[in-house]
């Protein structure tokens, strides 16, 4: 004998004084989606005709989703259409479901608005919001770094070495490879365009003073940081964002760990360590594509280029490079930590998560280089 929950979904329609009365019967469930659409189309001809209705879903054994959808769709394009549709049944857990849908279901969307100044004064005040809360969470995020290093130093059994060492050596090993051939690539660029400026004016020897400042103060560090933050940051947002998905944060919790030692820790200290040293990678490949150029395109020596770039730079130009990298790579590691805790429990929160870690990230390197620039200026640096 079949079970009620397996009944075949019916409509039986009556007249009851000017009003159309279905009386709904059956299973209306998934696994009978086809039959509850054609049912659907039929009542819809029949209430289009007679302009008031009223479904009873008091014999409707079974009644899940899909059939309460259908019901609801029913009776909104109907209602639009300007019939008078009532949906009753005895039974309050058909109310309660029809009463979900119907919330979900047709959200009314704000109406469109032309451009307008007001528009633009509320996209800005939004964002100044979402700026504000972002700065809050990351000092709030800072606080909980700082108190897990101080965790970490008077317990270092706590400290992760061998995860320490992975990531230096995904971060400094396999990326350098990447940041000598860009670096090199960019060396060569600045020479050529800075030989081409100079020669106008009798001066291309001045080509190494260009490239040899420009690439050891600024052009370094600040490729190599929207490298890494590029390559490692995401790398590290999607690590920690997979975890929060998989519940693996949690379980880190429930095991009495502390995902900032285990997991955050030790990521923006191999990034602490790993940076400088690509800096100076950096560094050094751009200087050698700078030398390259201004040998086979201005006609300068390699013992004349070598000559002069001691003459002209310091150790001050040298240092500042590397004076700066530290402090971006904080700054990377502690964006893409942050973005990768805030991920949600979707693929589609995942990739919005580790874009946001790219692009804050580029920015803030941005940022603290150009806070970096204007205090050597004030020094004399």
């Amino acid at each position: 004998m079949a079970s009620p929950d397996s009944a075949e979904p019916q409509a039986v329609f009556r007249d009851d004084g000017g009003t159309l009365a279905v009386a709904l019967a059956g299973s209306w469930s998934a696994d009978r989606a086809p039959r509850i659409e054609s049912l659907a189309r039929e009542i819809a001809g029949r209430v289009a005709k007679a302009s008031r209705a009223r479904l009873d879903l008091s014999a409707v054994v079974r009644l899940d989703t899909l059939g309460a959808y259908v019901l609801n769709r029913l009776k909104h394009q109907q209602e639009e259409g300007g019939a008078a549709v009532e949906i009753v049944s005895r039974r309050p857990e058909h109310a309660v479901l029809l009463a979900e849908i119907a919330v979900h279901d047709h959200e009314v969307e704000p109406p469109h608005r032309h451009f307008r100044v007001v528009d633009v004064l509320v996209n800005i005040g939004a964002a100044v919001v979402r700026f504000g809360r972002d700065m809050v969470a990351g000092a709030m995020f800072l606080g909980e770094v700082v108190v897990g290093s101080a965790s970490v130093v008077l317990g270092p059994r706590k400290f992760r070495g061998p995860s320490l060492i992975n990531q230096i050596e995904l971060i400094a090993f396999n990326g350098a490879p990447i940041i000598m051939l860009i670096s090199f690539l960019v060396g060569c660029i600045v020479a050529q365009q800075g030989i081409f400026q100079l020669q106008q004016f009798g001066a291309t020897a001045f080509v190494v003073n260009l490239t040899g400042i420009l690439i050891l103060r600024e052009l370094s560090v600040l490729l190599t940081s929207i490298m890494i933050a590029g390559r490692s940051g995401s790398a590290f947002t999607a690590e920690i964002g997979s975890m929060k998905m998989r519940e693996e944060i949690d379980a880190l919790r429930v095991m009495g760990l502390d995902p900032i030692e285990v997991l955050v820790i030790p990521r923006i200290l191999a990034l602490i360590i790993s940076l400088p040293i690509l800096t100076f990678i950096s560094a050094m490949s751009g200087l050698t594509g700078a030398g390259l150029v201004a040998w086979l395109y201005g006609g300068i020596g390699v013992d004349t280029f070598l000559a002069r770039l001691q003459s002209v730079i310091t150790w001050q130009h040298f240092a500042v490079g590397l004076i700066k990298a530290p402090f971006m790579a904080f700054v990377i590691g502690l964006i893409a930590s942050i973005e990768g805790l805030a991920v949600k429990g979707s693929a589609e929160s995942l990739g919005r998560q580790v874009t946001a870690s790219v692009v804050k990230a580029i920015f803030m390197v941005i940022v603290v280089d150009g806070l970096f620039a204007m205090f050597f200026a004030s020094i004399e640096f």
